[in-house]
Order: C-alpha cells, then sequence, then structure tokens
C-alpha cells in the first residue's frame, strides 16, 4: 500500500429528537437534516438496514441530498446476521442486496455485518456466511466489516479467516464487546462508544488526539478509515465527530 488512504468520520443515523437544538440548528426542518448533517461529519451509518429492507427511492433520496464525497455505511439485516446457522442466510442476502442500495452508487461505503453475542467462533459456520458474501455489487467492490460480540471469536483463527476473505474486523469501543487490533483488510473500522455528556465534545482533547493519531497511521500505511461515533452519550456524538475532523490533516 503506498497512497495515502482516506479517514472518514461520522455517526450513527441523522434523525434523533435530542440533537434538535444541540446539533442541529432551529429552523432546520426533520427533512433537511440529512441534508445538514453531511455538510458536518463526512459518513453515516445508517441502522435502518439492519430492522427492514430499504427502497430504491430511499437510497436515491440519501444520494442526492448529500455532498459528492460523501459515504454511507449499510448495516447488514438482522435477518442474515441473527441466526445460529449463517448458511442458512443466502436467501435473505440475495433480497438485501437486491434492495436498492446499487443507487447510491460511490456513497456505498463499507457493510457492516453485527453478530449476536450469543454466537459462538465456529470457523465452518462464519467460513460459510463470508463465501456467500458478495464481492460486487454492479461495478463496485464491497467491502464488509463484521462485529463480532462473543471472546470466543479472539481466536486467531477468526482473523486469519477474515484477511483471507479481505473484510474488516470492528473495532468496537465497548466493555461489553471484545477489541480487536488484527488488520485483515485494505480498510479499517471503528464504532466508538464512549462519549460522555460532560465533555461538549463528548471526548476530551486528549482523547481525541489519540484516535486521531491511530487513524492517521493507518492512513499513512494506505489503509481507508471509517470512525463512527456510536451511542455513549448519543446527544454529543456529532460534536466528537466534528472534532476529530477539525484534528485531520487536509479536512
Amino acid at each position: 500500500m503506498s497512497e495515502q488512504g482516506k479517514i472518514r468520520t461520522g455517526i450513527g443515523g441523522w434523525v434523533f429528537p435530542p440533537w434538535r437544538g444541540t446539533f442541529y440548528p432551529k429552523g432546520v426542518k426533520q427533512a433537511g437534516e440529512l441534508a445538514y448533517a453531511s455538510r458536518h461529519v463526512t459518513a453515516i451509518e445508517i441502522n435502518g438496514t439492519f430492522y427492514r429492507l430499504q427502497t430504491p427511492a430511499s437510497y436515491r433520496r440519501w444520494r442526492d441530498e448529500t455532498p459528492d464525497d460523501f459515504v454511507f455505511t449499510l448495516k447488514g439485516s438482522r435477518f442474515i446476521t441473527h441466526r445460529n446457522d449463517l448458511a442458512t442466510a443466502a436467501p435473505f442476502m440475495e433480497r438485501f442486496f437486491a434492495s436498492g442500495m446499487v443507487e447510491l452508487g460511490s456513497k456505498l461505503g463499507p457493510i457492516l455485518w453485527q453478530f449476536m453475542p450469543s454466537l459462538q467462533f465456529d470457523a465452518g459456520n462464519v467460513a460459510a456466511f463470508l463465501e456467500a458474501l458478495p464481492k460486487r455489487l454492479g461495478n463496485r467492490k464491497l467491502r464488509h466489516v463484521l462485529e463480532v460480540r462473543n471472546e470466543s471469536f479472539t481466536a486467531p483463527a477468526f482473523a486469519r479467516l477474515m484477511e483471507k476473505h479481505e473484510a474488516a474486523i470492528a473495532w468496537v469501543e465497548d466493555p461489553k464487546v471484545p477489541e480487536f487490533d488484527a488488520v485483515t483488510a485494505d480498510f479499517v473500522y471503528a464504532r466508538l462508544r464512549r462519549c460522555a455528556e460532560d465533555e461538549p465534545t463528548g471526548y476530551s482533547p486528549e482523547q481525541l488526539a489519540a484516535i486521531a493519531k491511530r487513524f492517521e497511521a493507518h492512513a499513512k500505511e494506505g489503509r481507508d478509515c471509517f470512525v463512527y461515533f456510536i451511542n455513549g452519550a448519543k446527544v454529543r456524538a456529532p460534536h466528537a465527530a466534528m472534532a476529530l475532523i477539525e484534528r485531520l490533516p487536509g479536512k
């Protein structure tokens, strides 16, 4: 890897009532919140795709309301991930990818697959899932990232399997979830969940400096980075994302 990677920094979704008056200025209507948010952060992780299929019209609207260089992460459907036998997800997977996300075009970022906390690592089971994931959608290469929430996945065989399939392991900042430092793809993905309400930017300046340093190092090695501030004191998440963007070179 030689080219500098790009660091994208964002939030989970854009509809959150406590952001009205704290992130969204008065006068910004709900219908204009995506347009506003996408001009203050550089990526958004969409949770709605986890619960239900979206429509081509929705994807087109999201594409058209956001800047040219904006990116969306889509959270994979729970009907695919929340099962013990992952190999049985294939029919749902086909429907998920045919639901219209191709309409996002260049704004389609990684697909995040979040496994159940109870799912134990089984190499054959996970391999079947990874092999079923489509590698392309239209003329775009797809990027897949797994968030695993069971300690059994700390087995070295899991990281080797992910590297083989060029899929990333999410780094999740949450005491209930195992932390993974292994880099298994040409990009890295983080879900930061420790925003503090008594900190105006969610994280202290020292914490933000450490986060920036971590992902600048990945970018220098040629890896794209997707850094999302998720939950914790969610009301502070947009401010954390904007504060991190301010610290990054070439903002």
